[in-house]
């Protein structure tokens, strides 16, 4: 491997951004997955479309946008669900849909597609600038430190939410929390692998490494190791063969994947998951 690519600071700024989003993603991913709200990245994914389009409508700049319309609809969606008993695929359904047509309106209400908006849906890592350097980190470190922060009764309400109630743990505000967070995250990602591709980088490094059959901590560790590893290597062979980084970084986890799942088969991987006793004594 020639190692002169990182003499070069758009490559230094795209790994460094890359490395730190991975973990970001891992992490929250892991949650969202335990919870059963794997689709529910992808739904903020496509409402962040709709606030990066009303940022290119308004000329303000979109990141901005994106994530007071992410955060908010997020947080709405979440007290719809609770106030009417919405199922959570449903709820998820009109997160979906609601952003996905705010954006085709206001895209079209402005005059179609720029290459900015294609990079946003896209991903491009290779050309982000300082300025979403900085701000990518900044969100990222942020919610990773978040979620250290309130871990043991985020994990609690992950597994057992009556248990959680039981223990004194506010529930209804550690939701609020929770999907603000993600809400945030998928902001952070947007760059990396593009609107489009955000929910792969969420939920495919955590149901690899859940098929592995390892306690709680252990299959934060293998999500974050299968995560940055293929981010790196995404990254690093774009750069060679003229590929799209964002597609690349998530063919290499569906291969990852898939190697997995035959690993799996073959019987080399446990059969427990996480929500086995024996792996739950792991988490405290």
């Amino acid at each position: 491997m020639n190692f002169d690519i990182l003499s070069y600071g758009f490559m230094q700024r795209a790994l460094l951004t890359g490395i730190v989003v991975a973990i970001c993603c891992s992490i929250m991913g892991l949650f969202l997955v335990l919870k059963r709200y794997s689709l529910f990245g992808d739904a903020l994914s496509h409402t962040a479309f709709g606030g990066i389009a009303l940022g290119f409508f308004l000329n303000i700049y979109p990141i901005w946008t994106a994530t007071v319309v992410c955060v908010a609809t997020a947080l709405g969606i979440t007290k719809l669900r609770k106030s009417t008993k919405i199922s959570g695929d449903a709820a998820i359904a009109v997160l979906f849909s609601a952003g996905l047509a705010m954006g085709v309106l206001l895209v079209s209400a402005s005059h179609g597609f720029t290459i900015d908006l294609f990079s946003f849906l896209f991903g491009s890592i290779l050309l982000t600038s300082m300025q979403d350097t900085l701000l990518i980190l900044a969100i990222s470190c942020g919610v990773i430190v978040t979620l250290i922060a309130i871990r043991k009764p985020l994990i609690h309400f992950t597994f057992d939410e009556e248990q959680a109630k039981v223990h004194g743990i506010p529930i209804e505000k550690l939701n609020y929390l929770f999907v603000a967070l993600a809400a945030v995250t998928v902001i952070a990602t947007m760059r990396l692998v593009g609107i489009l591709l955000i929910s792969a980088l969420i939920v495919l490094p955590n149901i690899t490494s859940i098929m592995m059959g390892k306690g709680f901590k252990k299959t934060i560790i293998i999500s974050i190791s299968i995560s940055v590893i293929a981010t790196i290597a995404g990254i690093t062979t774009s750069y060679y063969f003229n590929l799209a980084p964002s597609g690349t970084i998530v063919m290499l986890m569906v291969a990852i994947f898939v190697g997995t799942l035959i690993a799996k088969h073959a019987g080399l991987f446990s059969t427990k998951t996480l929500t086995d006793e024996n792996n739950l004594l792991t988490v405290h």
